[in-house]
């Protein structure tokens, strides 16, 4: 997304470039590109996070059937060395997101979350027997990446020993994450953003990062997968005099701004063109 000019001089302020003897005019970022850069970081995001091998144990375990997962991303001639590491190899560094591989993120968050044996998914919402059962939901019935069906993995793997504390915070913090895309916290992932969301709480809580870095990680992540609902929601906040990186990444991902009813409120007010970009949708 940025472009790196080589020349014998530049001068930002100015807005002016200096090269072979030449004086050409550059436009300043425009109000529309510097939000962007701050909602969605050119550069990517590292995580406070490890994947290791979960790809390997996921695949090991058949929640992914490496095939299957391998085909679909070969057929869009996007498999590349890094998805291929992440899925079968050991990743050791911090684990970073980008524009690029938000997709890819999302796909092994969500088997990750489908998969992990939780309290969450064993008693909360998503078995309610108001709704018909866990298996109706897009975050289950959409998964169809799996060796058999979703429901053989549904919570039943042993990825995390978390602590009775850890759960707790897990527990809690699900319930203050929405996404855009229906009006449900992480607490009930019924759809593909939610159970990534529930897997990546997880990681992160088995991992020690604190309460408000989940927060804040939370929130970056929503954004990379939903960049024009953060990119409006920043931009109304912008309107009110509120810069993003002052916001409170619990306040944002809360049920006001994040969930599908509080950004049709938002997005009722910010008159704001949406960017070909889109985000990641609900199947792998």
């Amino acid at each position: 997304m940025s472009k790196n000019i080589l020349v014998g001089v530049i001068i930002i302020a100015g807005a002016l470039v200096y090269a072979t003897g030449r004086e050409i005019s550059i436009s300043p970022p425009t109000r529309e590109s510097a939000l962007e850069e701050k909602v969605l970081p050119s550069a990517g995001v590292v995580l406070p996070i490890r994947w290791g091998n979960l790809g390997r144990k996921l695949v090991d375990v058949g929640v992914i059937d490496e095939n299957k997962f391998e085909t679909i991303y070969n057929q869009r001639g996007t498999f590349t060395a890094e998805y291929k590491n992440l899925l079968l190899g050991q990743n050791d560094g911090k684990l970073k997101m980008t524009m690029d591989n938000a997709g890819y993120l999302l796909n092994l968050f969500w088997a990750l979350g489908l998969a992990s044996k939780n309290p969450i998914l064993d008693s909360g919402e998503m078995v309610d027997p108001t709704y018909g059962g866990a298996e109706n939901f897009a975050s289950t019935g959409g998964w169809t990446l799996a060796k058999g069906n979703a429901m053989d993995h549904y919570s039943r793997h042993e990825f995390f020993a978390l602590t009775p504390e850890q759960q707790a915070l897990v527990d809690k913090v699900s319930r203050d994450i929405y996404r855009p895309c229906c009006g449900n916290s992480t607490h009930f992932p019924d759809c593909n953003h939610g159970m990534a969301m529930l897997g990546l709480l997880e990681l992160m809580v088995s991992q020690g990062v604190s309460e408000s870095e989940m927060y804040q990680v939370a929130l970056v992540v929503n954004s990379y997968w939903f960049p024009d609902t953060y990119l409006t929601i920043a931009t109304y906040l912008e309107n009110k005099g509120v810069d993003w990186k002052n916001v409170n990444p619990q306040e944002i991902l809360g049920l006001n701004y994040s969930s599908a009813q509080g950004y049709a409120r938002i997005v009722s007010e910010v008159a704001r063109p949406q960017s070909p970009r889109g985000g990641n949708g609900c199947s792998a």
